[in-house]
């Protein structure tokens, strides 16, 4: 609970057709040990007291007094337990007979939630035993108390309000409009479904992509929980196939006929519900009745999966998503120079991982525009740190993109340039490195002038968010290609282009430079080796782009994103290295944002942008004290 998580459960217990007392003990067996696990809220299968599939037994008066009989024992049985517990019952209301959902905890019935749509097929219409839930909100009478009664009531927690869940039933899911949609508009950050939808070829996919898609257009968590296989099998057969999904990922599924059909993972309601508060797209609500209940904030130990790299998270799709990524990039390019007619990309070519990747995207433009490769005009500028590695790696690449490679050598002028202000060049401080850098850009831009062309900025996002970039220097361009990508994504494109380009020794240059440690190769080196490694001195890249995607999508705190990466990276990077790079990223990147108030366009081809003209506004001079005081104290 604590951080927002939830831990969530769905189980289809062992059960016997109306014998009530039977499956009642069942399901209490199931909620200690979701007990056990941690579990804060447990779902069972629609009609999970009687089962089902008990027919027109349903109109069996004996059969409803024992359910409610049943339900008494239920609430006696889990009184000492510490999770809702949602089952599923034919209740009497009014004079008419309801499929009900019912709310425990605790030994108090919170709350009853009546089916709003019943299928009508012809084999299996609900509408021959059961209504359709009420339109108002009313009571029932249950178990010697009054218990609100009605379809959209959501339960809230005093401790964490943004665990709110609702409650529907099986049909509500399949209709155009389901009641999840209200709810979540006011405030359900999870729903759950109890379930009794009989399996068939096909089906399992179906509600898979069905439950996926719920939990992404309202932005919740969704546990669905169906009816197994010892319900009736005289015309279907149910295979207790249950789903969570949060956001459109389905983070835990028992596949159909698993034993036992129990599934369990966390939802992170805080997430959900941060992200509805920046979408402007998200309606707002109205007050709905809402039941509280109180809930001690405890440690929920994490068992959903933390992938190392959150930009792309599904290692099935990634060369899907790298080869959609490389097409934005180049497009958004393409679009630039014919829009301003300019003859040239010119790119500086170190080598090194981003220019490579900035150079492929400008041969890929060029193609676009239906233009040969004299239209990339590639630069290597060697300087004091430049390595025969990065040097040959340059010559290769261009060559085998076909592509001319102009040498300017800087040392001269960067040399002069340090007679001119009276710097000594043996003080290799922040002032010897950025002259390079800066001398660089310089030789960019004329001849960008002098050829009709513009810039081609290579700096990525990640260096971009901390501020690993010379001010005036690398940090200009007319158009940065790779600012919305952060380092580790920059990896798997250059990856996916070595492994599909169809060229031998293209690909094997590219393996080349992604076995090259990352460094801006601005120091001198006393062998022919890189003297600075940028991981070094900024920390690992995969930490870093770990911390900056829950910083900047979702608002998290630092102990959480602490929390997060200390489970993510478990193994690889201990705790103390993780807090000291975590710091190291918060501080920069509030030292920093002045560097990214005056960005160049480039193209956003993913969830997160630094750009200043929308994308992301910070002032330059907030202070970190709030975040900083939390860093402190992990």
């Amino acid at each position: 609970m604590k951080d927002g998580f939830i831990k969530v459960a769905a189980v289809t217990p062992a059960m016997r057709l109306t014998d009530c007392f039977y499956n009642v003990a069942r399901i209490t067996e199931a909620a200690q040990t979701a007990a056990a696990d941690g579990v804060q809220l447990l779902v069972t299968p629609e009609l999970s007291v009687t089962g089902y599939s008990c027919g027109d037994l349903f109109f069996q008066k004996r059969l409803q007094d024992c359910a409610l009989d049943a339900l008494q024992q239920l609430v006696k049985d889990t009184a000492e337990l510490p999770v809702l517990l949602v089952v599923g019952l034919p209740l009497r209301h009014l004079g008419k007979l309801y499929n009900c959902a019912a709310v425990l905890y605790k030994g108090e019935i919170l709350g009853v939630v009546p089916k709003t749509n019943l299928p009508n097929y012809d084999e299996f219409g609900e509408l021959r035993w059961f209504q359709p839930a009420p339109k108002d909100l009313s009571s029932i009478q249950l178990c010697g108390d009054a218990v609100p009664f009605g379809a959209g009531m959501l339960f809230r927690c005093d401790e964490l309000p943004d665990f709110t869940f609702g409650v529907e039933i099986c049909e509500d899911l399949w209709v155009p409009v389901s009641p999840a949609v209200e709810m979540c508009r006011n405030g359900a950050a999870i729903v759950v479904n109890q379930c009794a939808s009989h399996d068939a070829a096909g089906h399992p996919r179906s509600i898979r992509k069905l439950v996926e898609a719920q939990s992404r257009s309202c932005h919740c968590g969704y546990v669905l929980c169906n009816a197994g296989v010892n319900e009736s099998s005289t015309d279907v057969v149910y295979s207790g196939h249950n789903l969570i999904a949060e956001d459109g990922a389905l983070l835990a599924e028992s596949l159909p006929f698993a034993d036992p059909a129990y599934v369990l993972t966390e939802i992170d309601v805080e997430r959900l519900m941060t992200d509805r508060r920046k979408l402007n797209s998200y309606p707002a609500g109205e007050e709905a009745f809402t039941v509280y209940f109180s809930m001690e904030p405890a440690e929920t130990a994490l068992t959903r999966p933390i992938p190392q790299d959150p930009f792309l998270p599904d290692e099935a799709t990634r060369d899907e998503d790298c080869a959609h990524i490389f097409a934005l990039q180049s497009q958004g390019l393409a679009r630039r120079l014919g829009h301003i007619n300019a003859a040239t990309a010119v790119i500086g070519v170190s080598g090194g991982l981003d220019s490579t990747l900035a150079l492929l995207v400008a041969a890929q433009s060029m193609k676009l525009l239906g233009k040969g490769p004299e239209g990339v005009v590639a630069v290597t500028m060697p300087c004091f740190g430049t390595s025969s590695r990065t040097r040959n790696n340059a010559q290769i690449l261009c060559d085998e993109l076909g592509l001319s490679l102009k040498c300017v050598e800087i040392g001269c002028a960067v040399n002069q340039h340090f007679q001119d202000i009276g710097h000594d060049p043996e003080n290799h401080n922040v002032a010897f490195e950025n002259a390079q850098a800066r001398e660089r850009t310089q030789v960019l831009m004329d001849l960008s002038n002098d050829l009709g062309g513009i810039v081609v900025g290579t700096g990525d996002f990640s260096e971009l968010a901390l501020g690993w970039a010379t001010y005036n220097g690398d940090h200009m361009s007319m158009y940065g290609v790779n600012a919305g990508i952060p380092k580790t994504q920059v990896r798997q494109i250059t990856d996916w282009y070595a492994r599909t380009c169809g060229n031998e020794k293209l690909g094997a240059v590219l393996w080349d430079i992604l076995d090259t440690p990352v460094s801006p190769e601005l120091l001198p080196a006393k062998t022919d080796s890189i003297a600075q490694k940028t991981e070094d001195l900024v920390g690992p890249y995969a930490l870093h782009d770990f911390f900056l995607y829950y910083l900047l999508r979702y608002g998290f705190t630092p102990k959480k994103i602490y929390r997060l990466a200390c489970t993510a990276f478990r193994g690889e990077f201990d705790e103390e290295t993780v807090k000291h790079w975590l710091k190291t990223c918060f501080r920069r990147f509030f030292t920093q944002q002045y560097k990214r108030s005056c960005l160049p366009d480039g193209p956003m081809v993913g969830p997160l942008s630094l750009s200043p003209r929308g994308a992301w506004k910070m002032p330059s001079d907030a202070f970190r004290a709030p975040w900083q005081e939390e860093l402190d104290n992990l």
